[in-house]
């Protein structure tokens, strides 16, 4: 049975100029991203059964303006252990997932991200990994075991 990954990186957040990096908002054109990362998300077929988000403030924007676009995507379950994760600790989280989930979707941030799908893609290098870009990791193991090695990458953005 197969486990769908898909990882997506939030979109184009204001520069830290004063406060906190964590409540760091949306550009218009970030909401602008996300939706359209929401819209190739439906066109795809690639809609989430769970979803799991950093608790970033661009990170929650990210996914409210891809829901707006992708029309259905299930509540999500907040994760601050996602704001300042490495990849071991993201995929610390996909493991955490219900074995009866087929398809999860990670919001989180770069360069985890980026390297989260890098991981995955040993033999062939990611040059770049926009904001709001999108990945999907179609796995062979349940989420317990997904690890680099155990899956294969397509880039949707």
């Amino acid at each position: 049975m197969t486990k769908r990954l898909i990882v997506l990186r939030h979109a184009q957040a204001e520069p830290l100029i004063d406060g906190s990096d964590h409540e760091r908002a949306l550009t218009p054109e970030g909401r602008d991203q996300a939706r359209a990362a929401g819209a190739t998300l439906a066109s795809a077929g690639a809609l989430p059964d769970h979803v799991v988000c950093s608790t970033a403030l661009r990170a929650r924007q990210t996914l409210e303006s891809a829901v707006e676009a992708a029309g259905r995507i299930p509540d999500p379950d907040y994760e601050r252990d996602l704001y300042g994760a490495d990849v071991s600790a993201a995929l610390e989280v996909v493991s955490r997932t219900d074995p009866d989930v087929e398809t999860l979707l990670i919001v989180g941030h770069n360069p985890t991200m980026a390297q989260l799908v890098a991981a995955f893609m040993p033999d062939e290098p990611l040059d770049s990994f926009p904001t709001a870009g999108l990945a999907v990791i179609d796995l062979e193991v349940e989420w317990l075991y997904a690890a680099p090695g155990t899956g294969a990458v397509r880039l949707l953005t």
